[in-house]
């Protein structure tokens, strides 16, 4: 029997559950046939080299059938691609990428099953649409994060370190007290928090958080960051990355195995 190997690209990935997820799933499901590893890589161009390559099939990943993306590659994956789905290409970011053969070629398709999982994830922690959102950082995640409260109507505000803004993007410095209190839904989708980052968060006045906010952090590991610490002390309600980890990594192995 030939395993079918499916794994997560990024750097770095000291972080990431998925290959514990995946290896419960697959114990707990019955599924003898696949495997998932972490491919913990320092240039995509090296990694993409390999499947395109006509010497794919003698190296050591030849059984690939798909892999999840991570920080830093989720957008500058895009151009290497070659075919983005429908919501990949509306977020411009792709953390599920599918490999097929057509014309005896390696076809490398994009998808986004972030969305997937943090609307599921969303829906489930606040009581309705009339709230407005402070979303923390402008990477992949935050594109997601962006597409998924537009979808429902959410008014937000990006917050990034960027030096360059515009009227979708403001500095840390203009988090006045009146915009956090009258944003009442503050998103994460930094890294800071994570185990690289443990002591950090962003630079929001945690004072002004109330117990009619409710603060969700992508990060899973640690299951409260620091972020969701100090605001559950504030009174606020808190959730992490984790259902949103099992949700999109539901939808990711729905892609790989259909038709």
């Amino acid at each position: 029997m030939r395993i079918k190997l499916y794994g997560l690209i990024g750097y770095p990935l000291e972080h990431s559950f998925s290959e514990t997820y995946f290896k419960e799933k697959f114990l707990r499901e019955g599924i003898v046939d696949s495997r998932y590893e972490n491919f913990e890589i320092s240039k995509l161009d090296s990694f993409i080299s390999i499947l395109k390559s006509n010497d794919f099939y003698l190296s050591e990943i030849s059984n690939l059938r798909g892999f999840n993306v991570t920080m830093p590659y989720k957008e500058t994956i895009i151009p290497y691609l070659d075919i983005l789905d429908e919501t990949a290409k509306s977020v411009a970011a792709v953390n599920v990428v599918k490999l097929e053969m057509i014309d005896n070629k390696i076809i490398l398709k994009g998808y986004n099953s972030d969305v997937f999982g943090f609307e599921t994830s969303l829906l489930e922690n606040i009581d309705n649409n009339n709230i407005r959102a402070l979303i923390l950082g402008s990477g992949g995640a935050s594109k997601a994060v962006s597409f998924v409260l537009r979808k429902h109507g959410i008014k937000y505000k990006v917050v990034s370190r960027q030096k360059n803004y515009d009227d979708d993007l403001m500095p840390y410095s203009h988090l006045s007290e009146k915009i956090i209190k009258s944003h009442k839904l503050i998103i994460n989708t930094t890294p800071l928090g994570m185990k690289s980052y443990l002591n950090q968060m962003s630079e929001i006045d945690i004072k002004h958080i109330t117990r009619e906010h409710v603060v969700f952090d992508l990060i899973y590991n640690p299951i409260k960051t620091l972020l969701l610490a100090r605001a559950e002390m504030m009174g606020a309600k808190t959730v992490n990355g984790f259902d949103m980890l099992s949700y999109q990594a539901e939808e990711a192995w729905r892609i790989w195995n259909a038709n």
